[in-house]
């Protein structure tokens, strides 16, 4: 047996030798106060609970492994900004084994059949099912993944991939991504460094969801795809540490600021009527003084957060983002091809026309709002 040591306060795998699962093959780890642990590893039947678990393991190309869902995979809806589950509609097909963001059931863990080896989970600081409780109940062994984000948690969000891909096999694959993720990271920032501070123009995305759709006001401080092409985010100039996130600012303050560009995250568009924040520029008299939307500087993008954080989209959103500010800079990227591009690696797919017609063809083009 194979021993692989993981140290980290951040990644915490809960185990339970219950049946025939304490004579499965287990690598030591530790959890965040140190005691060793262990998995079976690796694993060919597993279950992903809690927002995004089931994204990475799509994203190291081990999706096939999942023998159950939560049951946000298996809903219907005209909106549906997630390219793990578009790109892969077999999700819809599989046993439900409880409800979205980790509210688990675990009598139907119980009653799957094949079993899952092991059970990952997400955000289990915040929300759902208690994981030591789960694992008590089920007897299978729980690995608790910070699914972290692109900016200052991206190390948070390596560890997990490296965890998930030690866990099903898919070592190489996990350092294929991060790989991927950094290669990108890094053309971005080269492609617009240099430009003087007075130089970069200001920008503000509105309409961000968190944990469902928001109006205009909504945003991220620490918005990641205006960090990798260094444009000057309003929003995040008077935040407190890089890791603010979701913030609600006041109108008055977006009309104060006047910004150069406006972006639109088009989850918004799940709220009815004049709720969503492609109206609210149309019709609140307030936003028609801004420069941006009287001189037709408004501009559509793929959702942000869609349980959890689209790090794909998000890398697309930036290269379009640098399309717009530095069009020189950008001259030789088709944003719609290069969202695909990434699509295709991450996923498996190229999903972004099926995007964009689900968002009214809005995606990555100039917002008529006047």
């Amino acid at each position: 047996m194979r021993m692989i040591s993981v140290v980290t306060a951040l990644l915490v795998v809960l185990f339970g030798f219950s049946g025939a699962r304490a004579a499965l093959s287990l690598p030591a780890v530790h959890d965040a106060a140190g005691k060793a642990l262990a998995v079976p590893v690796p694993v060919q039947r597993v279950i992903c609970s809690g927002s995004g678990c089931l994204r990475l393991l799509t994203y190291l190309q081990a999706q096939h492994m999942a023998v159950a869902v939560d049951d946000i995979e298996v809903r219907r809806d005209r909106f549906d900004a997630r390219p793990y589950a578009l790109a892969n509609p077999s999700f819809k097909n599989l046993p439900v084994f409880g409800q979205f963001r980790g509210y688990d059931n675990p009598e139907r863990i119980l009653m799957l059949a094949p079993q899952p080896q092991v059970v990952f989970k997400t955000y289990t600081s915040s929300m759902g099912y208690d994981p030591l409780e789960l694992q008590q109940k089920t007897g299978i062994p729980v690995v608790v993944l910070n699914y972290g984000d692109l900016g200052a948690g991206r190390q948070h969000l390596y560890d997990s991939l490296r965890m998930m891909g030690h866990v099903v096999g898919k070592t190489g694959r996990a350092e294929e991504v991060i790989t991927f993720f950094e290669n990108a990271i890094a053309d971005l920032q080269r492609r617009t460094a240099g430009i003087a501070e007075n130089m970069r123009p200001s920008v503000f995305v509105g309409g961000i969801a968190f944990k469902g759709p928001h109006g205009f006001q909504s945003t991220e401080p620490a918005y990641p795809p205006f960090s990798f092409v260094n444009a000057r985010n309003l929003a995040g100039q008077d935040a407190v540490g890089s890791r603010l996130q979701h913030s609600d600012v006041a109108r008055e303050k977006i009309v104060q600021w006047n910004p150069d560009y406006l972006f639109v995250d088009l989850s918004t568009l799940r709220l009815a009527d004049k709720a969503n924040g492609i109206e609210e520029l149309r019709s609140d008299p307030a936003y028609a003084t801004l420069s941006a939307v009287r001189q037709g500087r408004v501009f559509g993008l793929l959702p942000y957060n869609w349980y959890t954080q689209n790090y794909g989209s998000i890398l697309a959103n930036a290269y379009y983002i640098g399309s717009v500010l530095y069009p020189e800079r950008f001259a030789d990227v088709d944003p719609a091809a290069k969202a695909d591009e990434i699509y295709t690696f991450l996923v498996g797919s190229p999903v972004f026309d099926q995007l964009n017609r689900s968002f009214d063809g809005l995606a990555y083009r100039a917002v008529p709002v006047n």
